[in-house]
């Protein structure tokens, strides 16, 4: 796949300015100040051997993969001064918060709650809920613990970025089809353009990739825009060199 040209504007005052990166379905425009960087569920129980993911029979590696884009990404924005959020799918001890219609999946003996190599499987606190080391959270950052797929329902999201009056959001994270397409779309619903960045996000299933991102970008940006991160990334340089 060829990298899409790269185009980029400024409109700049005291206190804004504004960055147009060439996506799909066509350009995505932003402002640094009120843009903030979603990175879902990036999770050693999805991405790591031993986890939940395998329990169910996947490939992990899969996602393992798109790991070097991700840090690449988070190191982005950190310098260009995002909000930055991390969410995690888990549980609470009791499992209070996760309704038989999830819990009921995957082997027997490697559901959530039940023991794992890595403690109980998506349960807050324990080592396997935890993001991985090559992207774990710096201090300031948001970290969001998400009993659903969507990073809205159930959490303190939409509050913390209505506080900060975030008007763009950047996804990135796992899984493609379930918890960054819900969360998308959640946003969506709440009023947010957001920007999907291809190569930061990974699926079990390739196919399932595909098809989302399609889906996203779909019928002029239904759901929002989608970009390789070299767009994202050469539409700041394109503008440092005006």
């Amino acid at each position: 796949m060829t990298s899409p040209k790269t185009t980029s504007t400024t409109s700049t005052t005291s206190t804004t300015t504004t960055l147009t990166v060439d996506a799909q379905p066509g350009p995505f425009t932003y402002e640094p100040a009120r843009t903030a960087l979603v990175v879902i569920d990036m999770q050693r129980d999805f991405i790591e051997p031993g986890g939940f993911g395998e329990s169910l029979g996947n490939d992990v590696s899969l996602l393992a993969e798109i790991v070097p884009t991700v840090a690449a990404l988070l190191a982005f924005a950190r310098e260009q001064g995002w909000l930055v959020v991390h969410t995690r799918e888990s549980h609470a001890a009791d499992l209070s918060d996760c309704p038989p219609a999830k819990r009921l999946r995957g082997a027997p003996n490697a559901r959530i709650g039940e023991p794992g190599p890595m403690g109980r499987i998506l349960v807050r606190g324990e080592p396997g809920n935890e993001i991985i080391e090559p992207l774990l959270p710096l201090a300031g950052e948001i970290v969001i613990d998400k009993p659903g797929k969507g990073a809205f329902y159930a959490t303190r999201l939409g509050e913390e970025l209505a506080m900060r009056g975030i008007t763009r959001l950047v996804f990135a994270g796992v899984t493609t089809e379930v918890c960054v397409q819900t969360s998308m779309r959640e946003a969506n619903d709440r009023g947010y353009d957001s920007l999907l960045i291809e190569d930061a996000t990974a699926s079990y299933f390739p196919a399932f990739k595909q098809a989302t991102l399609e889906m996203v970008r779909s019928q002029g940006g239904i759901v929002g825009w989608t970009a390789p991160l070299a767009a994202l990334t050469a539409a700041l340089t394109a503008t440092q060199t005006d």
